[in-house]
Order: C-alpha cells, then structure tokens, then sequence
C-alpha cells in the first residue's frame, strides 16, 4: 500500500502498482500523495476519503451518475449472497488463462470492487484499481481486496490513468468509452466486456415489464469498439438463479428498467411473484485485444 502521505490524513490505499498508474484527470501528470491529499506538479489536488480511495471526480457531477447509498447496499447484498457468482468465476478464469503473470488489472465501472476482487483470488500475482462514479460503491472496493484500490472518476470525462499502464481491463454490464479503453490499455493487453443476452432475466421481463435486451447489443458492441479493437472471442454463459422477491426486485434496479418504471407498479408487481423465482440468466463474455 502507499504510504508516502507526510501528515496525519488518510493516505491511497492502493498497491504501489495502481498509484503510480494515476494520472491527474485535470492535465494528465503523475500524482503524488501529499500532506494534502494527492496532488501533480501542476497543484491540481484531490482528497482521499478516509476508507483510502482517492476522489478524481472533476467538475460538476451529473444528477443520477453514480449509484446512491441504497442501491449499492442492495447490489452488495445480492452480489454476496452468490447470484452472479458464476459471472465472477468466468472473469477469474479468463483472465488467468489470457494474462498469466502479475497483470495490473482495472475495473471500469467496477462498482463495489466485487468482480475485481474475484479476479484477484484467482490470479494471486495481479494488482486491481477500481474505477466508479459512486463514492459510495468506491467506499468498498477500497476495501473489496489487499491488492486493490479505487478511484471516484467519471469514464466519459477521461480515465485517470497513464497511457499503455492497464494490462487488463474489465467492463462488466457498464458503458464502455472505447478511445479511452484503448489509450489506457497496454499492447498486448485484455479487454472483458460482459453484455446481457437476449434470454437474460427473461422469466421477470413480461411479469414485471422490463425494458427487453437490444437483439442487435453484440453488432453495436462491435461497432462501438471498432478502430480500436480486433475482437479475440465469445464466451457464452447461461445459468438459473432462484431469487426471492427482494432479491429480484434488486436485480431489476441494478439494470436501466428500473428507470422507466413506476416505483409503485413495479412494487405490486414484484409482489405477485412466486417466492422464491427461477430466473435465467444469460450474458456473453466478449474478449478483445488493442489494434
């Protein structure tokens, strides 16, 4: 962990690794931590929040960006009771197979640091960064795993990284900012990128009226990335939860429906649900490698 910080403040909690891949969101140099906070040569500073993550969130924030302190208490709570534990082992797998070694893997959109820390179980040389807009979702994966640390950033704005310094990058269920994923990745390196299927979640989608899964998402995945990436290939992954009521209600809420429906509807809705409910879930895990 980082421990240059010179005053009594809280300091990076991060591995040395994901320190130094740091770049000021403002102008681009390096960081340093300071009896401030952390800081460039430029004096552009930024705090770190005492569970250790450092705040490179610049500008107005806005509303909606981010998850609020409820919804990440209801995606922690669903992500720890193991319902998209086979998501998590399938990014472990793939990234030990494709990135041997001690990668420095980051997390885009990472949230509570929950799929990063699984990777970091399975590969036990590589270091992680999570990268989120919620500083209440980076209050945890601050703390998600000993070789990882978090950043508050807005990805659209830039990533607050070094160019060529990830050599694994993962973006689970998140918007993807190609231009920055491939300046940020090293040669060489792994992009993960996992997507809904068609089938996913599809014993809730009439029942409850859930936005329906865009049948061309692979095409405009594609062309989202191209120019900066040669696709390196499709894992498929498809298994059944049994949820309860509140835990599919969670699982509503952590996909963009929950933004189109009536709160109270969906609430009744829910409620007519048998308990508990087989649901499917179906995504595809997409592997690609920088131009």
């Amino acid at each position: 962990m980082t421990s240059t910080n010179t005053a009594g403040g809280p300091r990076p909690r991060m591995p040395e690794t994901a320190f130094t891949a740091l770049a000021c969101p403002a102008c681009g140099l390096d960081l340093a931590a300071t009896g401030r906070g952390v800081e460039c040569r430029a004096g552009h500073v930024f705090n770190v929040a005492r569970e250790g993550y450092v705040s490179l969130l610049t500008g107005a924030t806005p509303p909606g960006t981010g998850d609020d302190k409820a919804m990440v208490a209801d995606r922690t709570r669903f992500q720890q009771a193991g319902h998209y534990a086979p998501i998590g082992d399938a990014l472990a797998r793939t990234v030990a197979r494709e990135a041997p070694g001690a990668p420095f893997v980051v997390d885009v959109g990472g949230g509570t640091g929950h799929y990063l820390a699984r990777v970091l179980e399975e590969v036990p040389g590589a270091v992680g960064l999570t990268v989120d807009a919620s500083k209440f979702a980076a209050r945890r994966a601050a703390r998600a795993h000993p070789r990882a640390g978090a950043v508050t950033a807005d990805a659209w704005r830039g990533l607050p990284l070094r160019d060529g310094t990830a050599d694994v990058l993962l973006n689970v269920f998140a918007p993807r900012n190609a231009e920055e994923f491939s300046r940020v990745l090293a040669p060489g390196g792994l992009l993960v990128v996992v997507v809904p299927e068609a089938g996913h979640l599809a014993e809730l989608r009439a029942p409850l009226g859930l936005l329906s899964v865009d049948p061309r998402k692979d095409e405009r995945l594609e062309k989202g990335l191209h120019g900066h990436f040669d696709p390196a290939g499709v894992e498929p992954l498809r298994f059944t939860m049994d949820l309860a009521r509140e835990d599919a209600a969670t699982v509503v809420g952590m996909g963009p429906s929950a933004r189109h429906l009536d709160p109270a509807e969906l609430a009744g809705r829910i409620a007519a649900l048998p308990e508990p409910v087989a649901v499917t879930a179906s995504v595809r895990l997409h592997l690609y490698r920088p131009r």
